[in-house]
């Protein structure tokens, strides 16, 4: 996941992997290898080194995110709108977390009913 987050940042930076290495000083066959998926867990430090040349966050590198498990890493325009509308709306981030547990709640009690 985090090399997978690496590479695409890199890549969207136009960047080498020899390049990366060489801007964050590390070393580019660990680099290539964690993001090959031969490396998993990369040092704190090495994030640190990392996340400057590529513009993000240490947190960003290894947030574990849904969307990314599936493949989609940026929301689509309908989301987009949607979520924007939300917030004009004043949908609070409180408010969404209430509703995702009434979901969430709501679909444990259909399971319950089946069962």
């Amino acid at each position: 996941m985090i090399g997978q987050k690496i590479k695409r940042l890199r890549q969207q930076k136009g960047y080498s992997i020899t390049e990366l290495g060489r801007l964050a000083d590390v070393s580019k066959s660990y680099l290539s290898q964690l993001e090959r998926g031969i490396q998993t867990n990369p040092s704190l430090q090495f994030l640190v080194k990392v996340a400057v040349p590529l513009d993000t966050s240490v947190q960003y590198l290894l947030e574990d995110s849904k969307l990314e498990q599936h493949g989609d890493s940026e929301l689509d325009e309908e989301w987009k709108i949607l979520i924007r509308q939300a917030i004009e709306d004043g949908l609070k981030k409180e408010d969404f977390h209430e509703y995702l547990n009434f979901i969430r709640f709501q679909s444990w009690m259909r399971e319950q009913n089946k069962s």
